[in-house]
């Protein structure tokens, strides 16, 4: 079972998005903060995707709670 979609509260640089989708699908959070980088340089939404999980992904203590 893969974990759940929610941001760590350790290993975070800014809010932690990159973190909780790299625990997500099994990668490093770096491997996943230069995926991030890399797609900056192509045209799209990317800033606005990450503020929008920012905002919409729970923090890892909330979930835990709800649970």
């Amino acid at each position: 079972m893969a974990a759940a979609l929610v941001r760590p509260r350790n290993d975070k640089m800014i809010a932690g998005v990159c973190a909780g989708l790299a625990r997500r699908f099994g990668t490093t959070p770096t491997t996943m903060r230069v995926i991030f980088l890399a797609s900056c340089l192509l045209p799209g939404p990317q800033f606005l995707l990450y503020i929008a999980l920012w905002i919409l992904l729970p923090a890892e203590d909330s979930y835990r709670e709800a649970w």
